[in-house]
């Protein structure tokens, strides 16, 4: 167990959910950038209600995850689940101090207020009425680091997990869904397509292989996989895109101007439906960009292309007549249930851990990764409800 680098008395407990709130606000982490001092802060805010926490790190102590257990420990219970960093603001046009909540009209805005420290304000003050209750099942959380990125904290977290003691017989992750019970989202892979061909003289550009056109030509064939995935592939009517997709986000490629360039890269995804398997995906496109290097290997030897996974996590799919769907719904009083385009650690829990989970939070990701990102106070305290209510089933199971 990792000590504190915070002491208890550098800290005043918060008293409600909007206070906790404006303190994790207050804390940049940024993917790719140290949670520390977030985590310290709340293992601290823990303590000081008699929680106990341990600390999972993958192996740099500057980002950790966390996890804590209120109540019995030798039943299965609930896992709040919620990661802690957010997406840069660098580039945003903001009014406000992304790292300071501003109140306004019942909105509170700042940097992660959506998506998603609102819901983690909630989840410590919900972990800290449990331990003054008599819990006949455990309530645990789960926070992570860099889920932004690619969910890569939560993955040194799970194997701990593994081969823990703690069990669960649910997972509810908070991500903003303005409370409604999301049973599924898509898996993602993310690739990178490196291409190389021959530099030479702009001047003389016929006589080498242009690596930027070979990546053009390849980004031709992401479209048509695209459009056949569209037309042919696997249909889900639950989502706003019922088909998997493949996207390219970036291209790379070429020093100046008058060099034919001799190395180029695109960045590409797909986001597949749980009936599509995204390796026979990834297998056409590896089909499609060898095609592309092979018209020209005989007059460019070198032309070549190389494909790699960077990262990847699936998807999430719970079935709507599952137990845990019935619960969140006794808690949140939901009648039906929705699918969300965006990725959750969801994929993760449910496929390494085997828990029923479901995705369910506070907020709109129409406001998250925006400037002036914000979360209204009435969904905050429509969470706070709903885990009030998981506190008084967890006394009475």
């Amino acid at each position: 167990m990792k000590m504190n680098t915070l002491s208890n008395s550098a800290i005043e407990a918060p008293h409600n959910t909007v206070d906790l709130l404006d303190r994790l606000i207050a804390f940049p982490s940024v993917s790719r950038t140290p949670n520390r001092d977030l985590i310290d802060y709340v293992r601290v805010v823990l303590e000081q209600a008699g929680i106990a926490s341990e600390l999972v790190t993958g192996g740099n102590d500057a980002n950790a995850n966390l996890f804590a257990t209120i109540g019995p420990t030798d039943i299965p219970g609930v896992i709040l689940s919620g990661h802690t960093d957010v997406v840069p603001t660098a580039g945003q046009n903001w009014t406000v101090n992304p790292f300071k909540l501003t109140k306004r009209g019942g909105r509170l805005y700042g940097r992660g207020t959506t998506d998603m420290k609102g819901f983690i304000a909630c989840a410590i003050r919900a972990a800290t009425l449990a331990k003054k209750r008599p819990l006949k099942r455990p309530l645990h959380l789960a926070f992570s680091y860099d889920e932004e990125i690619g969910c890569v904290g939560v993955r040194h977290l799970l194997d701990w997990l593994q081969t823990s003691p703690h069990r669960a017989a649910f997972c509810l992750i908070g991500e903003p869904t303005s409370l409604s019970v999301a049973t599924g989202h898509k898996g993602k892979m993310a690739l990178r397509a490196t291409f190389h061909g021959r530099e030479i003289h702009s001047a003389l550009a016929p006589g080498g292989l242009n690596a930027i056109h070979l990546a053009s030509e390849f980004i031709q064939a992401l479209r048509k996989e695209q459009q056949h995935l569209a037309e042919h592939g696997s249909r889900d009517g639950d989502y706003d895109i019922p088909y998997s997709t493949v996207h390219a986000g970036i291209i790379t490629g070429g020093t100046a101007l008058n060099i034919v360039p001799n190395e180029a890269a695109v960045d590409f995804e797909i986001r597949h439906l749980k009936a599509d398997d995204p390796q026979a995906i990834l297998s056409t496109i590896k089909a499609s960009a060898e095609e592309i290097a092979s018209r020209y290997r005989d007059d460019f030897p070198e032309a070549s292309v190389e494909i790699e996974t960077v990262n990847a996590y699936p998807g999430l799919d719970t079935a709507p007549n599952a137990e845990i769907v019935s619960f969140i719904k006794s808690l949140t009083g939901a009648n039906a249930t929705i699918k969300v385009a965006f990725g959750t650690e969801g994929g993760l829990f449910s496929e390494k851990l085997e828990v029923p989970t479901v995705v369910c939070g506070p907020g709109s990701m129409q406001q998250g990764h925006k400037p002036d990102e914000f979360i209204t106070e009435e969904q905050l305290d429509l969470c706070d409800r709903m885990l009030e209510t998981l506190i008084d089933r967890l006394c009475a199971d």
